[in-house]
């Protein structure tokens, strides 16, 4: 049987969230992600996410549902097409990497692919907030959010892996990174590089203009970079 509930209270576990207001997932790891709401069916967590689309994975992983008390201001639309206009922000510390779920591993394969370390960790945070088992409606899997024809392209037969997972996402962004600049290269990770051609920059899409935005205030990146 489904069942949608309001969240009333923070003691109440894997509870449906209002449609009217945001709310604080609290993961089992102690990771929390503040989305537009959270939805448990039959074992299922579904997110609907800030900057559009949902993701999917075992609610086993969800410790609890919190209200989001603090007002989220929407973003505007970049005026310059395909050079999004963000303000920097002081990049995380080496310390704060570190404590992140599968730092080691990151570490490791972004020097290997000698992809920034720092980006990478963006990613992964904006894709899955690094939960491995992470799933989109549209079928991304895995805490770079694989889509099944960029998995069969990186030989990947479980994407669900987090070594896997992770070294195919990153050769997948440093393919992009050498070929089209950062925030149209991130633009093509979400939306894929067909949309990018097709538009000739980044797409007017709601989901991608958010997603490049908040990966590049993660890495304090500006337009003049």
């Amino acid at each position: 049987m489904t069942r949608t509930l309001t969240v009333t209270l923070c003691l109440l576990p894997f509870v449906f969230a209002s449609e009217a207001r945001a709310d604080i997932v609290v993961f089992t790891n102690g990771r929390t992600m503040s989305v537009k709401s959270a939805r448990i069916v039959d074992g299922t967590a579904t997110l609907r996410l800030r900057q559009g689309g949902e993701v999917t994975f075992p609610s086993s992983i969800v410790a609890r549902v919190d209200p989001d008390e603090v007002p989220y201001p929407e973003d505007e639309v970049p005026e310059v097409p395909g050079v999004p206009q963000v303000p920097g922000e002081p990049s995380p510390s080496d310390a704060m990497l570190a404590s992140r779920p599968f730092a080691d591993l990151i570490a490791t394969l972004a020097d290997a692919h000698q992809v920034d370390v720092r980006l990478v960790h963006a990613v992964v945070e904006q894709e899955s907030n690094y939960q491995a088992r992470a799933r989109s409606r549209k079928g991304a899997q895995g805490l770079m959010q694989l889509m099944p024809a960029t998995a069969r392209q990186y030989g990947v037969r479980n994407s669900y892996d987090p070594k896997a997972n992770l070294d195919a996402g990153i050769r997948h962004l440093k393919d992009l990174l050498s070929r089209l600049e950062l925030p149209t290269a991130l633009a093509a990770y979400n939306a894929g590089e067909g949309t990018i051609k097709r538009y000739g920059g980044l797409p007017p899409y709601p989901e991608t203009q958010y997603y490049v935005r908040s990966i590049l205030r993660r890495v304090g990146y500006t337009s003049s970079n």
